[in-house]
Protein backbone atom coordinates (compact mmCIF):
# COMPACT_ATOMS: atom_id res chain seq x y z
CA UNK A 1 0.00 0.00 0.00
CA UNK A 2 1.44 3.38 -1.00
CA UNK A 3 1.96 5.88 1.79
CA UNK A 4 1.16 9.57 1.30
CA UNK A 5 4.24 11.79 1.47
CA UNK A 6 3.59 14.86 3.65
CA UNK A 7 5.63 18.05 3.59
CA UNK A 8 5.24 21.31 5.49
CA UNK A 9 7.24 24.31 4.34
CA UNK A 10 7.33 28.05 3.71
CA UNK A 11 5.68 29.04 0.44
CA UNK A 12 7.26 31.47 -2.00
CA UNK A 13 6.53 33.14 -5.34
CA UNK A 14 6.73 29.80 -7.13
CA UNK A 15 3.81 28.57 -5.01
CA UNK A 16 1.59 31.58 -5.69
CA UNK A 17 -0.77 29.92 -8.14
CA UNK A 18 -1.14 26.78 -6.03
CA UNK A 19 -1.89 28.84 -2.93
CA UNK A 20 -4.45 30.98 -4.75
CA UNK A 21 -6.09 27.79 -6.05
CA UNK A 22 -6.23 26.52 -2.46
CA UNK A 23 -7.83 29.75 -1.23
CA UNK A 24 -10.31 29.68 -4.10
CA UNK A 25 -11.76 26.43 -2.79
CA UNK A 26 -13.74 28.80 -0.54
CA UNK A 27 -12.98 32.18 -2.11
CA UNK A 28 -15.22 34.38 0.03
CA UNK A 29 -14.18 32.97 3.39
CA UNK A 30 -10.52 33.05 2.24
CA UNK A 31 -10.66 36.50 0.64
CA UNK A 32 -7.96 37.93 2.95
CA UNK A 33 -5.39 35.24 2.16
CA UNK A 34 -6.27 35.26 -1.54
CA UNK A 35 -5.89 39.04 -1.68
CA UNK A 36 -2.57 38.95 0.15
CA UNK A 37 -1.20 36.29 -2.20
CA UNK A 38 -2.17 38.31 -5.27
CA UNK A 39 -0.75 41.51 -3.76
CA UNK A 40 2.60 40.12 -2.60
CA UNK A 41 3.18 37.04 -4.78
CA UNK A 42 4.07 35.36 -1.44
CA UNK A 43 7.36 37.30 -1.37
CA UNK A 44 8.34 37.67 2.29
CA UNK A 45 9.66 41.19 1.66
CA UNK A 46 6.13 42.33 0.82
CA UNK A 47 4.21 39.93 3.06
CA UNK A 48 5.83 41.21 6.24
CA UNK A 49 5.65 37.59 7.35
CA UNK A 50 5.38 34.13 5.85
CA UNK A 51 2.83 31.78 4.36
CA UNK A 52 3.25 28.09 5.17
CA UNK A 53 1.71 25.16 3.37
CA UNK A 54 1.04 21.50 3.99
CA UNK A 55 1.45 19.19 1.00
CA UNK A 56 0.27 15.64 0.46
CA UNK A 57 2.47 14.22 -2.26
CA UNK A 58 2.78 17.30 -4.49
CA UNK A 59 -0.64 18.79 -3.73
CA UNK A 60 -1.03 21.82 -1.45
CA UNK A 61 -3.90 20.90 0.89
CA UNK A 62 -3.74 23.48 3.72
CA UNK A 63 -2.06 26.80 4.41
CA UNK A 64 -1.42 29.36 7.13
CA UNK A 65 -0.73 33.09 6.74
CA UNK A 66 1.65 34.25 9.48
CA UNK A 67 2.15 37.99 9.71
CA UNK A 68 0.39 40.60 11.81
CA UNK A 69 -2.61 38.32 11.27
CA UNK A 70 -2.44 34.55 11.65
CA UNK A 71 -5.03 33.18 9.25
CA UNK A 72 -5.55 29.47 8.51
CA UNK A 73 -6.50 28.67 4.92
CA UNK A 74 -8.55 25.57 4.09
CA UNK A 75 -7.48 23.96 7.35
CA UNK A 76 -9.50 21.45 9.27
CA UNK A 77 -9.10 21.28 13.06
CA UNK A 78 -6.83 18.30 12.43
CA UNK A 79 -4.58 20.29 10.07
CA UNK A 80 -3.56 23.01 12.51
CA UNK A 81 -1.16 20.81 14.44
CA UNK A 82 1.36 20.97 11.61
CA UNK A 83 1.40 24.78 11.86
CA UNK A 84 1.48 25.08 15.67
CA UNK A 85 5.27 25.10 16.11
CA UNK A 86 5.88 27.68 13.40
CA UNK A 87 3.07 29.80 14.80
CA UNK A 88 4.76 29.75 18.19
CA UNK A 89 8.05 30.84 16.64
CA UNK A 90 6.32 33.92 15.18
CA UNK A 91 4.00 34.71 18.08
CA UNK A 92 5.72 38.03 18.83
CA UNK A 93 4.64 39.39 15.42
CA UNK A 94 1.03 38.16 15.55
CA UNK A 95 -1.58 40.70 16.59
CA UNK A 96 -4.65 38.59 15.82
CA UNK A 97 -5.58 35.01 15.06
CA UNK A 98 -8.68 34.96 12.87
CA UNK A 99 -10.51 32.36 10.82
CA UNK A 100 -13.25 29.73 11.00
CA UNK A 101 -14.17 29.31 14.65
CA UNK A 102 -13.54 25.56 14.94
CA UNK A 103 -10.10 25.86 13.35
CA UNK A 104 -9.07 28.84 15.51
CA UNK A 105 -10.24 26.99 18.63
CA UNK A 106 -8.24 23.89 17.69
CA UNK A 107 -5.08 25.89 17.00
CA UNK A 108 -5.41 27.86 20.22
CA UNK A 109 -5.80 24.68 22.25
CA UNK A 110 -2.41 23.55 20.92
CA UNK A 111 -0.47 26.78 21.50
CA UNK A 112 -2.13 28.54 24.44
CA UNK A 113 0.20 27.09 27.10
CA UNK A 114 3.16 28.80 25.41
CA UNK A 115 1.45 31.97 24.13
CA UNK A 116 0.53 35.13 25.98
CA UNK A 117 -3.10 35.42 27.06
CA UNK A 118 -5.30 37.15 24.46
CA UNK A 119 -6.36 40.68 25.23
CA UNK A 120 -9.79 39.77 23.91
CA UNK A 121 -11.48 36.62 22.62
CA UNK A 122 -14.36 36.78 20.15
CA UNK A 123 -15.28 33.12 19.67
CA UNK A 124 -18.43 33.44 17.56
CA UNK A 125 -18.51 35.99 14.76
CA UNK A 126 -21.10 35.43 12.02
CA UNK A 127 -19.53 35.64 8.56
CA UNK A 128 -22.02 37.31 6.23
CA UNK A 129 -22.39 37.60 2.45
CA UNK A 130 -24.63 39.36 -0.04
CA UNK A 131 -24.68 38.69 -3.78
CA UNK A 132 -27.49 40.97 -4.95
CA UNK A 133 -28.55 44.58 -4.60
CA UNK A 134 -30.28 45.36 -1.34
CA UNK A 135 -33.99 46.06 -1.14
CA UNK A 136 -33.03 48.94 1.17
CA UNK A 137 -32.69 52.19 -0.75
CA UNK A 138 -29.00 53.22 -0.94
CA UNK A 139 -28.14 56.45 0.85
CA UNK A 140 -27.72 59.01 -1.96
CA UNK A 141 -25.06 60.97 -0.06
CA UNK A 142 -22.68 58.02 0.49
CA UNK A 143 -19.84 58.41 -2.00
CA UNK A 144 -16.23 57.50 -2.65
CA UNK A 145 -13.95 59.62 -0.53
CA UNK A 146 -11.18 61.77 -2.00
CA UNK A 147 -7.78 62.94 -0.73
CA UNK A 148 -9.44 66.22 0.21
CA UNK A 149 -11.62 64.32 2.72
CA UNK A 150 -8.66 62.87 4.65
CA UNK A 151 -8.48 65.41 7.47
CA UNK A 152 -12.17 64.93 8.25
CA UNK A 153 -12.26 61.19 7.59
CA UNK A 154 -9.18 60.21 9.59
CA UNK A 155 -10.58 61.06 13.07
CA UNK A 156 -13.68 59.01 12.28
CA UNK A 157 -11.47 56.05 11.30
CA UNK A 158 -9.57 56.35 14.58
CA UNK A 159 -12.84 56.52 16.52
CA UNK A 160 -14.19 53.44 14.75
CA UNK A 161 -11.00 51.43 15.30
CA UNK A 162 -10.83 52.37 18.97
CA UNK A 163 -14.47 51.50 19.53
CA UNK A 164 -14.19 48.18 17.71
CA UNK A 165 -10.76 46.96 18.82
CA UNK A 166 -10.57 48.55 22.27
CA UNK A 167 -7.28 50.38 21.72
CA UNK A 168 -6.38 53.37 19.58
CA UNK A 169 -4.37 52.73 16.39
CA UNK A 170 -2.28 55.71 17.44
CA UNK A 171 -1.06 54.09 20.67
CA UNK A 172 2.10 52.48 19.30
CA UNK A 173 5.17 54.45 18.31
CA UNK A 174 4.53 55.67 14.79
CA UNK A 175 1.06 54.13 14.90
CA UNK A 176 -0.69 57.33 13.92
CA UNK A 177 1.45 57.81 10.83
CA UNK A 178 1.00 54.19 9.77
CA UNK A 179 -2.74 54.23 10.27
CA UNK A 180 -3.12 57.54 8.47
CA UNK A 181 -1.14 56.08 5.56
CA UNK A 182 -3.50 53.10 5.52
CA UNK A 183 -6.53 55.42 5.32
CA UNK A 184 -4.85 57.35 2.50
CA UNK A 185 -4.18 54.09 0.68
CA UNK A 186 -7.82 53.02 0.89
CA UNK A 187 -8.93 56.40 -0.44
CA UNK A 188 -6.48 56.21 -3.35
CA UNK A 189 -7.70 52.73 -4.29
CA UNK A 190 -11.33 53.82 -4.35
CA UNK A 191 -12.09 51.51 -1.43
CA UNK A 192 -13.34 54.13 1.06
CA UNK A 193 -16.92 55.37 1.12
CA UNK A 194 -18.56 57.89 3.45
CA UNK A 195 -21.22 60.54 3.90
CA UNK A 196 -20.73 63.88 5.60
CA UNK A 197 -22.60 66.71 7.27
CA UNK A 198 -21.45 70.00 8.79
CA UNK A 199 -20.13 68.15 11.86
CA UNK A 200 -18.00 65.65 9.93
CA UNK A 201 -18.38 62.03 8.90
CA UNK A 202 -21.88 60.61 9.30
CA UNK A 203 -21.35 57.08 7.92
CA UNK A 204 -18.25 55.33 6.66
CA UNK A 205 -17.06 51.90 5.51
CA UNK A 206 -14.10 50.52 3.60
CA UNK A 207 -13.28 47.58 1.38
CA UNK A 208 -10.38 45.91 3.16
CA UNK A 209 -9.67 43.03 0.75
CA UNK A 210 -10.59 42.57 -2.90
CA UNK A 211 -10.26 39.63 -5.29
CA UNK A 212 -12.13 38.69 -8.46
CA UNK A 213 -14.46 36.70 -6.21
CA UNK A 214 -15.24 38.91 -3.21
CA UNK A 215 -14.88 42.26 -1.50
CA UNK A 216 -14.58 42.16 2.29
CA UNK A 217 -15.91 45.25 4.05
CA UNK A 218 -14.57 46.60 7.32
CA UNK A 219 -14.77 49.75 9.41
CA UNK A 220 -18.53 50.25 9.25
CA UNK A 221 -19.31 53.20 11.52
CA UNK A 222 -22.01 55.78 12.18
CA UNK A 223 -21.23 58.87 14.26
CA UNK A 224 -22.73 58.34 17.73
CA UNK A 225 -25.05 61.36 17.63
CA UNK A 226 -26.61 60.10 14.37
CA UNK A 227 -27.20 56.51 15.42
CA UNK A 228 -30.73 55.17 15.51
CA UNK A 229 -31.71 56.86 12.24
CA UNK A 230 -31.27 53.83 9.97
CA UNK A 231 -28.14 55.34 8.40
CA UNK A 232 -26.08 52.16 8.69
CA UNK A 233 -28.58 50.18 6.61
CA UNK A 234 -28.88 52.76 3.84
CA UNK A 235 -25.13 53.36 3.95
CA UNK A 236 -24.33 49.66 3.60
CA UNK A 237 -26.89 49.38 0.81
CA UNK A 238 -24.92 52.10 -0.97
CA UNK A 239 -21.64 50.23 -0.42
CA UNK A 240 -23.16 47.01 -1.77
CA UNK A 241 -24.61 48.87 -4.78
CA UNK A 242 -21.19 50.38 -5.55
CA UNK A 243 -19.24 47.12 -5.24
CA UNK A 244 -21.71 45.05 -7.25
CA UNK A 245 -22.76 47.77 -9.65
CA UNK A 246 -19.25 48.76 -10.69
CA UNK A 247 -18.09 45.15 -11.04
CA UNK A 248 -15.53 45.37 -8.25
CA UNK A 249 -16.62 41.93 -7.05
CA UNK A 250 -19.66 39.64 -7.30
CA UNK A 251 -19.98 39.18 -3.52
CA UNK A 252 -19.71 41.54 -0.55
CA UNK A 253 -18.71 39.92 2.75
CA UNK A 254 -17.93 40.89 6.32
CA UNK A 255 -17.95 39.38 9.77
CA UNK A 256 -19.57 40.81 12.89
CA UNK A 257 -19.48 40.15 16.62
CA UNK A 258 -22.31 37.90 17.71
CA UNK A 259 -23.15 40.16 20.66
CA UNK A 260 -23.61 43.22 18.43
CA UNK A 261 -27.36 42.82 17.99
CA UNK A 262 -27.95 46.25 16.34
CA UNK A 263 -25.26 45.60 13.71
CA UNK A 264 -26.53 42.08 13.02
CA UNK A 265 -30.07 43.38 12.60
CA UNK A 266 -28.82 46.08 10.21
CA UNK A 267 -26.93 43.61 8.04
CA UNK A 268 -29.91 41.26 7.95
CA UNK A 269 -32.13 44.16 6.87
CA UNK A 270 -29.72 44.99 4.06
CA UNK A 271 -29.84 41.37 2.91
CA UNK A 272 -26.63 39.81 4.23
CA UNK A 273 -26.85 36.10 5.07
CA UNK A 274 -24.62 34.05 7.35
CA UNK A 275 -22.44 31.50 5.58
CA UNK A 276 -19.84 30.62 8.25
CA UNK A 277 -18.74 31.46 11.77
CA UNK A 278 -15.39 33.12 12.48
CA UNK A 279 -13.42 33.60 15.68
CA UNK A 280 -10.83 36.25 16.51
CA UNK A 281 -8.19 36.31 19.24
CA UNK A 282 -6.60 39.72 19.86
CA UNK A 283 -3.21 40.18 21.54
Amino acid sequence: MLRTREQVRVLGPGDRDAFIALAEQDPVVNVFADYRARLTNLDERWLGGQVWGRFEDDELVAGCHLGANLVPVQCTPDDVGVFADVALRRRSTVGTIVGPSDVVAALWELVKARWSRPREVRPHQPHLEIRRLSTVAPAPDVRLTTPQDLDVLYPACVAMYTEEVGVSPENDAGGGDLYRARVQQLISRGWSMASFDDSGVVFKAEVACLTPYAAQVQGVWVRPDRRGEGLAASGMAAVVAHVLGTGMAPVVSLYVNDWNAPARATYARVGFEQTATFATLMF
